[in-house]
């Protein structure tokens, strides 16, 4: 990610709409999976570390994060145990073991997403779930995928292939960003089109901001439910096969 791009974001991401909403989202789930109150939480590519605190809802907070200057800003909040460390050749906090690992939006980042998974399998404990987001549908591919430095963009089934092939067991998987699908479709394909920026990283005016992230946090009662049939992004928890 550009480094511009990525101070943009540590300014917005506590209060835009996406962020926001997704952080609900991943909230509801985690709950209905209930870990319980003293969960080991690990965020793997913590960015700026805007997730920490609703993760810390969960349990005790490990994170790591490759960019120095995220990895700073993510410390500061004092919500994790936060450490150098990428995927899949770099993953920190040898020896220890996870009730849950969360990959918010990180796979998409990196050459061989097979080889991440791999990598965090063994980290994962006995009975513990693997929690990932990762952008949806090749056909919104546009400028924000490009200035994100996104590698691809999932189906469903690109996301299970991913996921059964490094040996988790897939429990559920559901498109999110459903809501506001269509606005979202009309602006990444009239951006690809007319060469519009379409990074997303501005902040919109406040009661849209809220109105923005109302509307997307309120899937947050129905994924926990039910799979949704599209959406901008995709959603799995996962776990290793029993011993």
């Amino acid at each position: 990610m550009d480094r511009s791009l990525r101070d943009a974001l540590a300014s917005v991401e506590d209060r835009h709409w996406w962020f926001e909403g997704r952080r609900r989202i991943v909230a509801a789930v985690l709950e209905s999976l209930d870990p319980g109150s003293d969960a080991r939480v690990l965020e793997a590519g913590c960015g700026n570390g805007a997730n920490l605190e609703m993760l810390a809802a969960f349990g005790l907070v490990s994170a790591f994060e490759p960019d120095a200057e995220d990895l700073e800003r993510a410390t500061r909040r004092g919500a994790a145990r936060v450490r150098p460390g990428s995927l899949p050749d770099a993953v920190p906090f040898e020896g220890e073991r996870f009730d849950v690992i969360a990959a918010l939006d990180v796979l998409e980042h990196l050459d061989d997403d097979r080889a991440a998974l791999s990598a965090l399998a063994p980290r994962l404990a006995d009975g513990g779930r693997l929690v990932v987001t990762v952008p949806a549908l090749p056909r919104l591919w546009s400028a924000h995928d490009e200035s994100n430095h996104h590698r691809r963009r999932y189906t469903r089934r690109s996301l299970l292939d991913a996921l059964q092939e490094t040996g988790f067991l897939v429990e559920r998987i559901t498109y999110f960003n459903t809501f506001l699908f269509l606005p979202v479709a009309i602006v990444r394909t009239a951006g690809r089109r007319f060469g519009l920026d379409t990074a997303g990283t501005g902040m919109p005016a406040e009661p849209l901001n809220r109105l923005l992230a109302g509307i997307f946090a309120a899937e947050s009662r129905v994924v926990v439910r039910r799979s949704l049939p599209f959406g901008v992004s995709l959603l799995a928890v996962a776990r290793l096969p029993k011993p």
